[in-house]
């Protein structure tokens, strides 16, 4: 299984565009998209080319292949015009260890869920990359497409055979990886 694991995209059709085109030429089975999908939130500026509606016609022309879990700016307004869901907190994947998915405002690093032991707990939310051992499983972010943050690049993940690979979003270069047993 090969899954693209982005987050943050905060209507930014600039920046939506760019991680379709990473998608494709990636070759990925799914796109996971780990929430705040089409509103900046008022915390944000403005990201590159903010067009909400944009975003939406070029999710939805691909709806049938997202996973996508609920952001904190993500709302049920959201949910009326994509073709997919968006609205729960959480998804879980089995794939030889379980990734648990989620966009970080509710379970996230500092609140992970009840009884979370192995595999590894996939969020965006904070837009800065991360991966780090916890208790008992293992904290993955990818960034964000559209607003980095704390000077990191704009990026994504690539999942595939237990192998998470962190890639930056204007090259595909590789920038890390980490192999789950």
């Amino acid at each position: 299984m090969k899954l693209m694991i982005a987050s943050d995209i905060h209507g930014s059709k600039y920046y939506c565009e760019k991680m379709l085109e990473a998608y494709r030429r990636e070759g990925a089975e799914r796109l996971v998209l780990l929430g705040d999908i089409l509103y900046h939130g008022p915390r944000n500026d403005l990201p590159r080319e903010y067009d909400p509606k944009a975003v939406i016609e070029a999710l939805n022309g691909i709806s049938g292949e997202i996973l996508c879990v609920r952001g904190n700016c993500d709302t049920e307004v959201d949910q009326m015009v994509l073709d997919f869901p968006i609205m729960a907190d959480y998804a879980v994947i089995f794939d030889g260890s379980v990734m648990y998915l989620s966009h970080g405002h509710i379970y996230g690093e500092d609140d992970p869920p009840k009884g979370l032991r192995g595999g590894a707990l996939i969020c965006g939310h904070t837009h800065i990359p991360k991966c780090e051992e916890k208790n008992g499983y293992v904290y993955i972010n990818p960034g964000s497409v559209s607003i980095p943050k704390e000077g990191s690049r704009h990026s994504y993940i690539i999942y595939e055979n237990g192998e998470y690979i962190w890639k930056d979003l204007k090259n595909g270069a590789e920038y890390r990886r980490r192999k789950l047993d």
